[in-house]
């Protein structure tokens, strides 16, 4: 089959099964947009480049597919960077096209050049510069394969305008065999007899799950496993919906914003057994504190991962879903009646706490005042602002099990990770490792397209909102349902917080002065409201989720409200 460049890269999507790309069109990938008009592929034209990266992690997220993005050369390509980098950091299988100027000029420094291949080396998984037309069908099945396999991630594909326009008799690869790129799937099975025993001597265990137990879909297996030997699971950011957040055994997030029983099982079991976490700064910070006091294991797919932050004990290179099935042949409860009991009691006492702080009649804390003026105050405070909490509290009551949340980053992540009920695996949506504000609403579009029949939320700050808030017109053109809720308190709320901790109170650059949302939705014919009290939560929350439109719920929140 004879076929130019173009018609192979869009022969080759439809070959892998893509169904839908995001992307933003330019001259050096013209080529491609014009044989793609020529495909079934759905082509979601994005508001910017960076839109389009984020919608394909969100996409691949919400699909567990690999999700594709498209851009041009120079501004395009180097729009997608942000994009990339998150995903990287996440581990989230994306697979990035971008044009790049003819073959004979690169390094001339012509219009719209952009050494992209040199510029994402560091942060995305592998990419390819490619200089002949015969290497396409070789490069983009690697490219896939590598994207979707062993600890997934980003890759990037540099083609210049000159070789899309080339011809080549079409063959796709049948076989794929990278030298160098073997991925380690199964337990080693000494190791895997290993954890089976230290758990049966363990009298403290608490298990850590990470993204990579979403990512490997390992959340049934981990279930059974911690009910089985009844040992409590912390989660890191990542890792949110591993195990149902109504489980009895399940303590929630860890961390530095996490919770109070999550951080107390860490540093005080005798076992800590992390699965698909790489035990970042914002999870572990003491890491090696809690090594020194208990004995560390380690599962992950990526050896590189073992060992970086904190001393193993037991580590253990594999897929977690192929682990965790071994292990569950193997092992044994251990003597945990009394662990269960102490973490059982202080989680009762933190959750029956947390409710009463939520759900209080005032819906107002009075943070250790104990005279009537300053409750009253309290109260009159809440009565202008919508609390985080109770919102959130309300929204996880009324939303179904198979709705997909995306957050933006800042105090509303936070919120988010803290009060929202996540139940099932992959239905919560966030930047983790690089935190990148502006992800939220793009990710929101990119888990709609990918599941139109689920409810898409996305949990936003007034900040990070408009970082990438043009995306209301890839909503608008592509009449996806995306909910939008906006915490607004005219700041940036976290570096704000952070400024009154550390640095004196000392306010500078995190006041917004910020624009009418509701207008700035209704502009774009998307249904919107401003609420500013508890009151007002429940009846607006029906509304925005009474049908599957577009709708943009302006929540004003107290600029004090604190993160935790």
């Amino acid at each position: 089959m004879r076929l130019t460049g173009a018609q192979a890269m869009v022969k080759i999507l439809e070959i892998e099964n893509v169904s839908h790309i995001f992307g933003y069109p330019g001259a050096a990938i013209c080529p491609f947009y014009d044989a793609l008009a020529d495909s079934q592929i759905k082509h979601i034209l994005t508001r910017h480049e960076q839109g389009a990266a984020h919608a394909a992690n969100g996409y691949a997220r919400a699909t567990g597919k690999t999700g594709v993005c498209v851009a041009t050369s120079g501004p395009g390509a180097t729009n997608l960077i942000t994009g990339i980098a998150t995903a990287y950091m996440d581990s989230i299988p994306i697979v990035a096209i971008t044009g790049q100027v003819p073959t004979n000029q690169i390094g001339k420094d012509v219009f719209q050049e952009a050494d992209i291949t040199g510029a994402t080396a560091p942060f995305c998984k592998h990419n390819y510069l490619v200089k002949d037309v015969k290497e396409l069908p070789r490069i983009m099945k690697e490219a896939f394969h590598i994207a979707s396999t062993g600890r997934p991630g980003p890759v990037v594909i540099d083609v210049p305008v000159d070789v899309q326009n080339a011809q080549l008799d079409f063959l796709y690869p049948e076989t794929i065999d990278i030298r160098g790129y073997k991925p380690t799937y199964k337990g080693h099975p000494l190791q895997i007899r290993k954890i089976a025993d230290a758990i049966k001597e363990s009298k403290a265990p608490v298990i850590c799950a990470g993204g990579g137990v979403i990512s490997s879909n390992a959340g049934e297996e981990l279930t059974e496993l911690i009910e089985k030997c009844r040992i409590p699971v912390v989660t890191t950011l990542m890792g949110i919906g591993a195990v149902p957040a109504k489980h009895e055994l399940n303590l929630g997030m860890l961390g530095s914003h996490g919770n109070y029983v999550a951080n107390y099982a860490i540093h005080n079991a005798d076992l800590v057994i992390i699965m698909g976490a790489r035990v970042g700064d914002r999870a572990m910070a003491a890491a090696n504190k809690i090594a020194k006091k208990a004995k560390i294991i380690h599962i992950d797919i990526d050896p590189a991962e073992i060992g970086k932050n904190i001393d193993v004990v037991i580590p253990v290179v594999g897929d977690v879903k192929m682990i965790l099935q071994d292990l569950l042949q193997l092992v044994e409860k251990g003597d945990v009646e009394e662990w269960n009991r102490v973490i059982g009691d202080k989680l009762a006492e933190f959750r029956k706490k947390q409710h009463s702080d939520v759900f209080s009649k005032d819906n107002a804390e009075d943070n250790g005042k104990d005279n009537a003026d300053n409750a009253a105050s309290s109260r009159t405070d809440r009565e202008n602002a919508v609390k985080p909490s109770y919102f959130l509290k309300m929204l996880s009551d009324m939303m179904d099990g198979e709705t997909i949340v995306t957050t933006e980053v800042g105090q509303n992540q936070i919120w988010a990770a803290n009060y929202l009920s996540i139940n099932k695996p992959g239905k919560f949506i966030t930047s983790g490792g690089m935190g990148t504000m502006g992800y939220g609403l793009p990710a929101a579009v990119g888990a709609k397209v990918g599941r139109p029949e689920n409810k898409v939320i996305v949990i936003s700050g007034d900040g990070s909102f408009q970082m990438t808030m043009q995306e209301l017109g890839t909503i608008k053109q592509n009449k996806l349902g995306v909910k939008i809720v906006i915490f607004n308190n005219s700041r940036l709320g976290m570096v704000r917080e952070l400024q009154k901790k550390k640095y004196c109170n000392r306010y500078f650059q995190t006041f917004l002065d910020n624009p009418d949302f509701v207008k700035l939705a209704d502009a774009y014919g998307i249904k919107g409201e401003r609420i500013s009290g508890n009151l007002e939560v429940e009846g607006a929350i029906k509304r925005m989720l009474h049908d599957d439109e577009p709708y943009l719920l302006e929540c004003v929140v107290d600029p004090e409200e604190p993160t935790l």
